[in-house]
């Protein structure tokens, strides 16, 4: 009888010098000094950057931090880098204290880690995205509803796993 072949063994052999999605999430986090939401409110209140690079949909469909800065991710280096012409006025100089959030605290530690590539030393983010800032009781605004409400449309649950 066969049996069903394990995750590992459905995957093609790495090429050498990779590095698997685990392993690159552990070493940025590794270089980070990650805030839980509490002590990411307080940076924020002090002076922090709080930059949201969830994309408009999740923002629309999950709700908001008042005052933060909405950046996607897909531009987050271009607008941070000091160096760069399209750089956000915000972007003054290395020292710029960044605090990264995304939905759940995954896809942050990498774009973190990646500001920090590019010299913004004090860049980190928030343990638990979105999610946990909002089951921390901390300021939020929406979800917003859908523009053209349809009786026939599924409910949101991205994220949620099916009942």
């Amino acid at each position: 009888m066969a049996q069903t072949p394990t995750r590992t063994e459905s995957c093609p052999v790495p090429p050498p010098g990779s590095r698997g999605i685990d392993e690159i999430l552990a070493a940025a986090r590794a270089r980070l000094r990650r805030l839980d939401p509490e002590q990411a409110h307080l940076a924020v209140r002090g002076g922090a950057l709080l930059v949201d690079i969830r994309p408009a949909g999740q923002r629309a469909a999950h709700g908001t931090v008042p005052g933060a800065l909405a950046v996607e991710r897909n531009v987050l280096e271009w607008r941070f880098d000091p160096r760069c012409a399209a750089r956000l006025p915000q972007a003054v100089d290395y020292d710029v204290p960044v605090i990264v959030l995304c939905q759940e605290g995954y896809t942050s530690s990498l774009a973190a880690a990646a500001l920090q590539d590019l010299g913004l030393h004090r860049a980190t983010d928030v343990a638990g995205g979105f999610a946990a800032w909002r089951i921390a009781g901390l300021p939020t605004l929406g979800p917003t509803p859908p523009l053209r409400p349809s009786s026939t449309a599924p409910p949101v649950t991205a994220g949620r796993a099916p009942r």
